[in-house]
């Protein structure tokens, strides 16, 4: 659809989404709130938005600088422990996207969090609309650990894993547990879980009083972590990767890629 000034024009709240701030959903929120200006005035629910029209949020003007939807992209990085899944830290704590290459007209947003001393897999994208359909529980996506115990699970335990345990916000279980061997008093399992709560892996095992000494994400979804990919390191999904992603939860593809 042409806007008056014969210039394409986009629903703001998708403009905002794909500029990473988050969900269509959040971004409508944000506007019924008038959190967001376009040429200086509030914003409405409904607003169209063009290349020449000026968008700021709670005031901050936002440099998007082609109206043309960036190429759709997803890294694979392999978060080591002692990393916040965060924009910024008030203590000044290493952060995930200090080693991210910079984007333009848009910035990455992860696909869930993993904890400060958690490792492994973390996807990231550049599309706050597909980030939060990666994340949603309706995409049903599994999410596989490879958890390093103190201790051996009993078969009584396993069952209680797989059949639900009681958290303080509900109850949890496992999919999947595999027995992925181990020497001495440590051993590693292999655990799949449908759902991403906070520290839910270390939480189930604390209620039957294991101690997790090691947690790695290998898995999200039908992502895999590489394994020549370093710890600290990323690299972008390869075409045929990325579109299994999103066939994975039905999400349709921009038809209109472009390079940054």
């Amino acid at each position: 659809m042409l806007g008056d000034g014969g210039y394409m024009d986009e629903k703001l709240q998708k403009v905002l989404a794909r500029f990473g701030l988050g969900s269509r959903r959040l971004m409508e929120q944000w506007i019924a709130a008038g959190r967001v200006q376009v040429n200086g005035q509030v914003a409405r629910l409904g607003d169209r938005v063009t290349s020449q029209d000026k968008i700021a949020v709670d005031g901050e003007a936002l440099r998007i600088p082609s109206w043309v939807r960036p190429r759709l992209r997803v890294l694979r990085y392999h978060k080591p422990a002692g990393e916040l899944t965060t924009r910024k830290d008030p203590e000044g704590r290493p952060t995930v996207f200090d080693r991210l290459p910079k984007l333009r007209g848009s910035r990455w947003i992860a696909v869930g969090r993993l904890d400060y001393n958690t490792e492994g897999l973390l996807l990231l994208t550049n599309d706050g609309d597909l980030a939060n359909a990666l994340m949603h529980p309706r995409s049903g996506i599994e999410r596989v650990y490879a958890v390093r115990t103190l201790g051996v699970l009993t078969a009584e335990q396993e069952h209680t894993l797989l059949k639900g345990i009681a958290l303080e916000d509900g109850e949890a279980r496992f999919l999947h547990i595999e027995d992925a061997g181990g020497e001495g008093a440590n051993h590693w399992y292999h655990v799949t879980l449908a759902e991403g709560r906070n520290r839910e892996v270390r939480r189930m095992f604390e209620a039957l009083g294991m101690a997790v000494s090691r947690l790695i994400r290998i898995r999200y979804g039908v992502v895999e972590m590489p394994r020549l990919l370093k710890t600290g390191y990323f690299d972008e999904l390869p075409d045929e990767d990325r579109e299994n992603l999103l066939a994975s939860i039905h999400w349709a593809n921009p038809v209109s890629p472009k390079k940054d």
